[in-house]
């Protein structure tokens, strides 16, 4: 592909959607970043600048076309310790230091591991997250006046009924124009967004984190950077793969995984915390029309533009607006079919997805929700595959030989199943173990082999196991027993 057919690929196929999209997200961006800032307990430039630096350099060096990444609540949830108890120069060094981990995961490829995470998972996580996105707008509305409620009816009237009229525009856009119009015109008393925390008033610059460069230093550091870089790759390539469905088209996950960490190493330099991608923004990305890179870079330039420049209008946008906004992602993302799915899934199914949302929910953690989900698919798929081993058995007719016939896959969760299905006290000469359409995984399946083998050269029966595949053949050369002393062991078909 031609330079220039992989910059009109990436960049320039859509460029008035990805312009207007990135001038919603950069809107939508502002007051969580400052919120996220609050939560790390760091001065609300911190945020504002990750965003900007992340959502920028996301855009060059992303394996995720069409996705927002920016300073995040589950990073912000991670450091505020950190800050407290040694200061926000030892945050930019985290970040940095969160950056090269995730380069190094990038290079390992590990971004190849979204594969073992179930689509129940993912279901799961994207409900949890709509919930969470939701909740987040709670103290916005709880104890508030009646002047806030009817904004945010009126934005999410108009969020859902001005596409009926043009789709030119997008209707979150209008929204936010409007009702800021509205609310500066009419001089209402509600929230806006400079309640939230003084905007900057400059760009980012190069800032070398003032922390001594020693061992110290980084025990200190290392817990902080590997938990972000973890928990940030994690929700990153969960959004990569949600962003995937909603637009019908690929990823490289690795080249995200590098992308990130250059991204969050950049940012510890420029004096902003570390970041990662965001579902909210995302989806918003996605809704209104953003699909190719420049979407991401548009988000983070107009946003450095607006604290930068436009700093007093922008202050003056009501709460109330960006509220209607995150309902409508709330909305958009839950997956309202897998409430109806419920009963006509397989109840394991359905028992992943559910613990997914309620531990996310109940921890606001994203990545014990997902851990506990992964965990949950992975135990329940052993326990699905343990049943499917079956074991035949035949007699020779001369009546001194026993075949038994062994299919599926041994391995800890059917070793049991396995050595159970031989009768030891049958009194034989000769028993032939077939496995050639068996497979064996791990050393309880050898030691379940063993065992088997053992027990019938106890009641004085020839053993010989044949048919083993190589794979499983070298497994018990290495670590099984009785073919040591005197079991035959056959390679290939029976």
């Amino acid at each position: 592909m031609t330079l220039l057919a992989k910059l009109r690929r990436d960049w320039l196929f859509n460029v008035r959607g990805d312009v207007l999209a990135g001038i919603v997200v950069a809107l939508a961006l502002i007051p969580e970043a400052i919120g996220f800032s609050v939560i790390a307990g760091v001065d609300p430039r911190v945020g504002l600048y990750a965003s900007f630096s992340i959502a920028v350099i996301i855009a060059f060096t992303g394996g995720r076309p069409g996705m927002i990444s920016a300073a995040t609540a589950a990073i912000a949830l991670l450091v505020g310790d950190l800050v407290r108890d040694h200061g926000v120069e030892y945050l930019f060094a985290a970040t940095v230091l969160m950056g090269v981990l995730q380069i190094g995961a990038g290079l390992a490829k590990l971004g190849g591991l979204m594969r073992y995470v179930s689509r129940s998972v993912i279901t799961g996580f994207v409900n949890a997250l709509a919930i969470l996105i939701f909740m987040a707008q709670l103290p916005e509305l709880i104890g508030m006046g009646w002047q806030t409620y009817a904004m945010v009816a009126a934005g999410l009237g108009v969020i859902y009924l001005f596409p009926r009229l043009t789709r030119a525009i997008p209707s979150p856009l209008v929204a936010i124009v409007l009702l800021s119009g509205v609310a500066i015109y009419m001089g209402l008393d509600v929230r806006r967004v400079g309640d939230l925390g003084e905007l900057p008033t400059s760009i980012p610059f190069f800032h070398f984190p003032q922390v001594p460069l020693t061992l110290e230093t980084l025990q200190i550091i290392f817990p902080y950077a590997a938990t972000m870089a973890v928990v940030g790759l994690l929700e990153s390539l969960l959004t990569a793969t949600i962003i995937d469905d909603l637009t019908d088209t690929g990823s490289d996950k690795n080249r995200e995984c590098r992308g990130q960490g250059i991204a969050n190493f950049a940012t510890g330099f420029l004096g902003g915390m570390g970041g990662c991608a965001m579902i909210g923004q995302s989806v918003i990305n996605v809704k209104s029309g953003g699909r190719g890179r420049l979407s991401a870079l548009v988000a983070g330039s107009f946003l450095l533009f607006l604290i930068v420049v436009l700093g007093p209008w922008v202050a003056q946008i009501p709460m109330a607006a960006l509220v209607a906004v995150m309902i409508m992602v709330s909305i958009g993302t839950f997956n309202w079919g897998s409430i109806r799915n419920l009963r006509s899934h397989p109840w394991s199914s359905s028992v992943v997805m559910v613990a997914t949302v309620v531990v996310v929910v109940a921890t606001h953690d994203l990545a014990r929700g997902v851990l506990v989900g992964v965990l949950l698919s992975g135990i329940f798929f052993a326990r699905k595959v343990a049943r499917i081993v079956a074991v035949q058995s035949a007699l020779s007719p001369d009546g001194r030989t026993r075949t038994y016939d062994v299919e599926g896959q041994i391995f800890f969760a059917s070793a049991d199943t396995f050595a159970a299905a031989f009768d030891f006290k049958e009194v034989i000469e000769n028993v032939v173990i077939n496995v050639s359409q068996a497979h064996f995984w791990d050393i309880s399946a050898v030691g379940a082999l063993d065992r088997a083998v053992l027990k019938f050269r106890r009641e004085g029966t020839t053993v010989e196991v044949v048919g083993l595949n190589a794979a499983s053949a070298t497994l018990v050369d290495r670590f099984g027993e009785h073919d040591k002393d005197g079991a035959e062991i056959q390679l290939g078909a029976h």
